[in-house]
């Protein structure tokens, strides 16, 4: 006879909830939304928090998946290792869409580079790997905060620094661009991080699915934007073809 464990089925239920909320819970709406008493929540919480599967934020007390919970099963690459798994595959990107492109990877509070293929052609250009770039203003780093928990519990509660006239420094500005990339699967940023300067990328998932990486490309907004400031469809492609042949060189929806 098959028997399961209470615990066990509400600390589950509290997780589903996190994970489908678009933003930090209260204890009282998780309570209300698995059907527990405040005090029963609160102590599932604790305990799923203290192994790391949930974080809690600082100022409001409210809750959220913690990176722990979708890192299972998922080994974090160091950003050498990063840059031999997929710098092929980035100077692809450069070469397919005539841009340059980049491959950044989540690590303290910013998105690093880890490879950086220039745009072919005459010009000054500055190589970028091992850069940080921010989160919230460039595409790369989008990405990240979209579909990294770790990256996106680093904005919670920062300031957003204005770099440009078109850089989102409300929150609620961003959370829309971000489930605007969770949506389609890639990110933007026009004239946020740079004036004149857009950028598209793409995420890179592992094996066991997560978000590992980030690969876009960078130009010119003449470039990269149609007349209606918008980023090209076919470069959008480029991009998310590339983010993709990445993830399953990476392992992602191959059979076990």
């Amino acid at each position: 006879m098959s028997r399961t464990v209470q615990s066990v089925e509400r600390a589950a239920a509290l997780l589903r909830a996190l994970s489908a909320a678009s933003e930090p819970m209260a204890l009282g709406e998780l309570a209300v939304a698995v059907g527990l008493a405040k005090p029963t929540a609160h102590g599932l919480l604790r305990t799923l928090a203290g192994a790391g599967f949930v974080d809690q934020e600082p100022v409001t007390g409210r809750y959220l998946v913690g990176s722990g919970l979708l890192r299972l099963g998922s080994v974090t690459l160091d950003l050498n290792e990063l840059r031999s798994e997929t710098l092929n595959w980035v100077d692809t990107l450069a070469a397919r869409t005539g841009e340059e492109a980049r491959i950044a990877a989540y690590r303290d509070g910013s998105a690093v580079v880890a490879h950086h293929v220039f745009r072919a052609g005459p010009g000054a250009q500055v190589m970028d790997t091992g850069r940080a770039l921010p989160l919230h203003a460039t595409a790369l780093g989008k990405v990240l905060v979209a579909f990294d928990p770790g990256a996106a519990r680093s904005v919670v509660g920062r300031r957003l620094d204005r770099l440009t006239f078109r850089t989102i420094t409300d929150r609620s500005a961003l959370l829309r661009a971000l489930a605007d990339a969770r949506d389609t699967g890639w990110a933007s940023a026009v004239s946020e991080a740079r004036p004149e300067l857009a950028g598209i990328a793409a995420p890179v998932r592992d094996r066991g699915g997560y978000v590992v990486a980030a690969v876009g490309i960078a130009g010119p907004v003449l470039r990269l934007c149609d007349s209606h400031g918008r980023p090209r469809s076919d470069l959008v492609e480029q991009v998310v073809g590339v983010s993709r042949s990445i993830s399953r060189a990476l392992g992602h929806g191959r059979a076990a």
